[in-house]
């Protein structure tokens, strides 16, 4: 397959994970989904499902993903139905009782969710200890772990950022979703994070900056071979509630309700 159709096919499953976030929020009624954190990791987690993580589907010699920001789960179920570990069914019963597929995700390894995830600031330690352990057991896996860049305020992160390189985890991926809220507001207002690539690096990490919803530059990025030892961090530069007028930038998105109304303005703004 050619350059070109590869970056179709990634597009359009990006296009089809923001369907499946609107879909599963419409179908969860009252309950409020976490829709902005989700919407602005959909091009991150599109790459690392449709093209990057080998053998998803396997029990064994396959890459590991952490969604340390766990609310933004929407984007990760839409992920795992598309690549066939969800069915359509169980995606219908997000939020409902007794169902599998919570508002953060709930270890279930027959569904692909290896590791549970709500309270931030966890995920990279578990990506760390993961990584370690395919190095010693020379299992030859990648691990992959998408933080936000709010929850970059715990110090359990920086904590975790200390060990990594002196591990020199090399097969450790960390992706910063970076578009600049959380919960309560801007970073900037909460708790200035700075120069996130500057901080990073002083950490002995090997870092890059991109455009977090180009599927090209994200795509080049993982397909880069530099043969460093240094654990790899991503700051990817989003917009929380990509890909819909009413979300983009608009904070209230970060934990609201979709309506049918709503739901059907934003479907006719995918393409």
């Amino acid at each position: 397959m050619g350059e070109i159709d590869t970056l179709k096919e990634i597009i359009n499953f990006s296009k089809e994970i923001r369907k499946k976030i609107l879909q599963m929020s419409l179908k969860a009624g009252s309950a409020s989904s976490h829709v902005g954190g989700a919407l602005s990791i959909a091009d991150i987690i599109s790459v690392l499902f449709k093209y990057q993580m080998k053998n998803i589907n396997k029990t064994s010699n396959r890459d590991r993903f952490i969604l340390s920001k766990g609310h933004a789960c929407l984007a990760y179920y839409s992920a795992l139905n598309l690549v066939g570990l969800i069915s359509d069914s169980e995606i219908d019963t997000f939020e409902k009782d007794n169902s599998n597929l919570a508002g953060h995700p709930v270890k279930n390894t027959n569904l692909g969710i290896d590791f549970s995830n709500g309270s931030l600031g966890m995920g990279l330690s578990i990506g760390i200890g993961l990584a370690i352990s395919s190095l010693k057991k020379n299992d030859h896996f990648n691990v992959y772990v998408i933080l936000g860049d709010g929850e970059c305020n715990e110090g359990s992160v920086w904590e975790a950022a200390m060990s990594a390189p002196k591990f020199q985890l090399n097969n450790l991926n960390v992706i910063v979703d970076k578009n600049n809220f959380q919960q309560t507001g801007a970073n900037s207002e909460i708790m200035h994070l700075g120069n996130l690539a500057d901080k990073w690096k002083s950490f002995g990490w090997d870092v890059k900056e991109i455009n977090g919803h180009n599927i090209s530059e994200i795509k080049n990025y993982f397909d880069q071979k530099d043969g460093t030892k240094k654990p790899k961090l991503l700051i990817a530069n989003t917009i929380k509630g990509k890909g819909f007028s009413f979300t983009e930038n608009n904070n209230d998105w970060h934990h609201a309700i979709v309506t049918e109304k709503l739901y059907n303005e934003a479907i006719k703004e995918i393409d």
